[in-house]
């Protein structure tokens, strides 16, 4: 089991679940302050160490032992937004593509696929990934594919 300080100097002190800077100065005991969290998206293998990142305490005493849900920022026109977490396992299982969002434009296809390659370079950085945004039927499919 890994420290507070080597989780949060890995994860650059920022909480893997809602993506906001954490204060490492600040108490544990703070809804605000560091709390780590061990990643249990499936039963570990006997013996394997189970995956641990860096969250807000409020965040993750919300998330509690039940799968995490990854929120899509606000500021983003998407329509239909697949759950990150489970795209994310997905893809670092099989690789291939997959259809993430819709948008009404072009314009807020490639803001949302900025922002998404930027937020899974911190969430999954093991997992490199592009997106391409196919026109059709008026919208923009926005597709995550592994590199």
């Amino acid at each position: 089991m890994s420290t507070l300080q080597e989780v949060g100097d890995r994860d650059g002190w920022r909480c893997w679940l809602c993506d906001e800077p954490v204060d490492p100065d600040m108490s544990v005991n703070d809804p605000r302050g560091p709390s780590v969290d061990a990643v249990t998206s499936a039963k570990p293998k006997k013996g394997a160490a189970v995956p641990e990142r860096l969250a807000h305490r409020a965040c993750n005493t919300r998330k509690g032992a039940v799968k995490a849900v990854v929120p899509w920022s606000p500021d983003l026109f998407v329509l239909d937004p697949a759950p990150i977490v489970e795209t994310v396992e997905r893809l670092s299982r099989k690789g291939g593509r997959e259809v993430v969002a819709r948008c009404p434009s072009r314009d807020d296809a490639e803001r949302a696929g900025d922002w998404l390659v930027d937020r899974l370079s911190r969430f999954a950085p093991d997992l490199p990934v592009r997106t391409e945004i196919k026109p059709g039927g008026g919208q923009h499919l926005l597709v995550l594919t592994t590199a």
